[in-house]
C-alpha cells in the first residue's frame, strides 16, 4: 500500500527509512545550508582521514557533523510547519520558532568548529611545520 497522505503509518521498517531518507534527499535539494554543512562536514572528514586521526577523534568528528545536520534537518521541519500554520502572514510568535530553531543551528555549528579546530588543527599545523 502506497503512502499517499502524511497521516498514514509506514507499514514497515523499510518504508519507514524511505520515508527518512526523503526527508533528507528534502532538505539536500531545497536547503542551501545544509548543503554546505553536507561539504563542510566531507571536507573535515577528509581531513581527518588525510591527518590520520584516531577513531575515537573520528567519532567525535562524525557525531558533531551528525548533530549539526540533525539540528539542520529539525530547523527546517519547524520552519515548513511554521510557513504551514502561518501562510503569508506575520506572527511574532512565527519569528520566534523560527529564530530560535535557526539559532539551535548556529549553536551545533559553533560547538563543530571548535571541535574541528581542536582535533583537526594541531596535527595539521605540526605536518605544515614539518614541511617548512
Amino acid at each position: 500500500m502506497k503512502r499517499e497522505a502524511s497521516w498514514q503509518i509506514a507499514t514497515n521498517l523499510f518504508i519507514s527509512f524511505k520515508y527518512a531518507w526523503a526527508g533528507i534527499s528534502y532538505a539536500f535539494q531545497t536547503q542551501r545550508n545544509f548543503r554546505i554543512h553536507v561539504v563542510i562536514g566531507s571536507a573535515a572528514i577528509g581531513l581527518g582521514v588525510f591527518l590520520h586521526l584516531t577513531a575515537v577523534e573520528m567519532a567525535v568528528i562524525g557525531l558533531t557533523i551528525a548533530a549539526v545536520m540533525a539540528t539542520e534537518l529539525l530547523n527546517t521541519a519547524i520552519e515548513s510547519l511554521v510557513d504551514m500554520s502561518m501562510p503569508q502572514t506575520y506572527h511574532e510568535l512565527a519569528k520566534i520558532a523560527k529564530d530560535c530553531a535557526a539559532g539551535a543551528v548556529l549553536v551545533s555549528s559553533v560547538a563543530a568548529i571548535l571541535v574541528a579546530g581542536c582535533l583537526l588543527l594541531p596535527p595539521l599545523v605540526a605536518l605544515i611545520q614539518s614541511h617548512l
